[in-house]
């Protein structure tokens, strides 16, 4: 009567082997690493492992192994955490203009291992310790922004079709451009309207004055919003790349926030400074037709601008940009041959290139500037009460004369040190920020700390278990041992599942599998107690054997599918320490069903099936 076939007793094993298989990895020891990967200029090749390897030897630095990994990555293994660091140190002092460079552990797994995919789970940063920031992004300012550049359009489109007008100056929400004239405003709609068809253009008279508004509808607006969200998380992305932190989190949160999670970074200060930064440059000719001194006492030129160099010297510059950071597709520090000064190396789009060649080509002799921008939140005390304000610099950092007309490629000069070199070639690669954004809240967790959570979480699963044991094996007998059996298969399979799906495991998620310990033996429970009324009812025990896993299946069911639909839910709506708890619930209810089951009746049919049994140990 309680005999599974042979085929159905092979499944389960095979189960159990595959779990064991991919839970291994796990009990393996972590090496302190360093992941390495190219710039754009410099790709990962076989020739990088014997330059790192000799850049390591020649500084004292022992290697415990460097190897290829997939994605164009290099591994270099250390075998103390203090090794890790020096070999960082080699890495940011002669390696990294060349590559960028990650601190990380690697299991330390056998090769038959690693060439059946098996991997550990990874770690969430409040058990591998790293920095939590939240990022709120300013919309109200990538609206303004976008209302700014549809202005220097609109000025740019009616100049080109010689349309006169008086002003043209940007409102809320809307532009208003100013006409002498009725019938030169009507000409100015008909070619805005066509030129720019997703404004809401209209006309109105005021004060003897025509004039021409070109409002952003609220679906521009929105689609304006959505863009410079993405566009913030693509840029901090790729700063968080360069900054190199290896397995980093960069997710939207809500309609505005950005979540960043940097596993094993430990320098906030350095973070704050790179994802907050708006670094950026333009290149301007220089205005060498009117005075700079008429400029200073308030007479600027029409088309011009007064800028201040880096010692306050004053100088008067074209308002017209040759090219902008928008258009800068690559950039690295280094040295200038001829003086030595640290220099950025620029590469520009296929845009920026023609009108840099063209600009210099037709004005070979003159002088143009380089004008360093950068935008960045400053902490006032007003009434009492701290208060942020967004501050917006820009100074002249270099000006040279034009020798030879020159695109794509070229220098910038006239920074003050190497590190600001390395700075802004490393924001002007990863791009320029869509809007201001502003850190709102900044947790960073030591590895210490992170490793007594890991200890703590540890604990508390084993604690669990092991009161979970003792009681199912003084209440229930050989039955009881049964259950504690399949509640270490459990989880057994609930660590393999985890690690298959190279799921990361958080100390909600501990909470999970903690409360799945406790979750796992109540269909056992149910199991033995049926079986228990079934004997007291007067049946034989190979019959109250059979009655008590087939009676109780309805109810296991309908227990552990609510709990699943709470467990969907949780991962639906929550947010992510919700979600890991949600995660490690899912996969511990769905394991225990599997275990407690049909694992513990495997074993109860091998114990008891097939034979005249008189009485039962439960």
């Amino acid at each position: 009567m309680n005999h599974y076939p042979l085929w159905k007793n092979l499944l389960i094993l095979i189960v159990f082997l595959i779990g064991l298989l991919f839970a291994l990895p796990n009990l393996f020891p972590q090496d302190p690493s360093i992941e390495v990967t190219g710039t754009r200029n410099n790709e990962i090749t076989e020739a990088s492992i014997s330059e790192i390897k000799v850049a390591m030897e020649n500084a004292g630095v022992p290697v415990k192994d460097v190897e290829m990994r997939e994605g164009d990555k290099l591994l270099v293994r250390f075998k103390a955490p203090s090794e890790q660091l020096r070999g960082q140190e080699v890495m940011a002092q002669t390696l990294a203009d060349r590559y960028n460079h990650a601190l990380t552990t690697a299991p330390d797994l056998p090769g038959w291992l690693e060439a059946l995919g098996a991997q550990p789970m990874f770690l969430g940063l409040d058990l591998r310790g790293g920095i939590h920031v939240l990022i709120d992004v300013d919309m109200d300012a990538a609206v303004d922004q976008a209302l700014e550049r549809y202005t220097g359009d609109i000025r740019t489109e009616l100049r080109n079709e010689k349309i006169r007008y008086l002003t043209v100056l940007a409102e809320k929400n809307r532009i208003a451009v100013r006409f002498k004239d009725e019938a030169v405003r009507d000409q100015a709609k008909t070619i805005i309207r066509r030129a720019f068809r997703d404004l809401n253009v209209f006309d109105g008279e005021s004060g003897g004055s025509w004039y021409l508004y070109a409002e952003l509808p609220p679906t521009l607006q929105q689609q304006i919003k959505t863009f410079a969200l993405q566009q913030n998380i693509t840029t901090l992305r790729n700063r968080v790349n360069a900054l190199g932190v290896a397995e980093p989190i960069i997710a939207r949160q809500g309609e505005r926030r950005i979540i960043v999670q940097l596993p094993g970074a430990q320098d906030p200060a350095r973070l704050k400074e790179l994802l907050g930064a708006t670094a950026t440059l333009e290149y301007r000719l220089v205005d060498t037709e009117h005075d700079v001194r008429d400029a200073v006492e308030g007479r600027i030129p029409i088309g011009s601008a007064l800028y201040r160099e880096r010692d306050g010297r004053p100088v008067l510059l074209k308002r017209r940009v040759i090219v902008t950071g928008d258009q800068i597709t690559d950039a690295s520090a280094g040295f200038d041959q001829q003086s030595g000064s640290p220099a950025v190396f620029v590469n520009l789009d296929g845009q920026g290139a023609r009108r840099m060649r063209n600009m210099t080509t037709e004005n070979v002799g003159k002088p143009m500037a380089v004008v360093f921008i950068e935008n960045r939140s400053v902490t006032r005390m007003v009434d009492g009460e701290p208060v942020k304000e967004r501050v917006r610099s820009e100074e002249v950092i270099s000006i040279a004369n034009i020798l030879e007309p020159f695109g794509r490629r070229f220098q910038t000069t006239g920074l003050d040190s190497s590190d600001e070199a390395h700075n802004l070639a490393l924001l002007l690669r990863a791009g320029a920020l869509a809007a201001p954004i502003d850190i709102i809240e900044e947790r960073t967790i030591g590895p210490s700390l992170g490793q007594d959570n890991i200890d703590q979480g540890f604990r508390s699963v084993m604690i669990g278990l092991l009161l979970v044991v003792i009681f199912m094996a003084l209440y229930y007998r050989i039955f009881g041992l049964v259950a504690d059996l399949v509640l270490v298969v459990n989880l057994v399979l609930i660590v393999s599942i985890l690690s298959a799906l190279q799921a990361t495991l958080t100390m909600p998620g501990i909470a999970g599998i903690v409360l799945t310990v406790g979750m796992a033996v109540d269909a056992n429970v149910l199991i033995f107690e049926r079986i228990r009324e079934e004997i007291r009812n007067g049946s034989s025990p190979q019959a109250s054997i059979h009655s008590g896993y087939d009676k109780a299946l309805s109810t296991i069911v309908d227990a552990n599918i609510t709990t699943l639909i709470a467990a969907i839910v949780l991962f639906s709506f929550g947010t992510g320490p919700i979600k890991g708890f949600a995660v490690t619930l899912f996969i511990g209810i769905l394991s225990s069903m599997f275990t407690a089951i049909l694992g513990s009746r495997a074993l109860i049919n091998l114990i008891y099936g097939g034979r005249r049994v008189r009485s039962l140990a439960i």
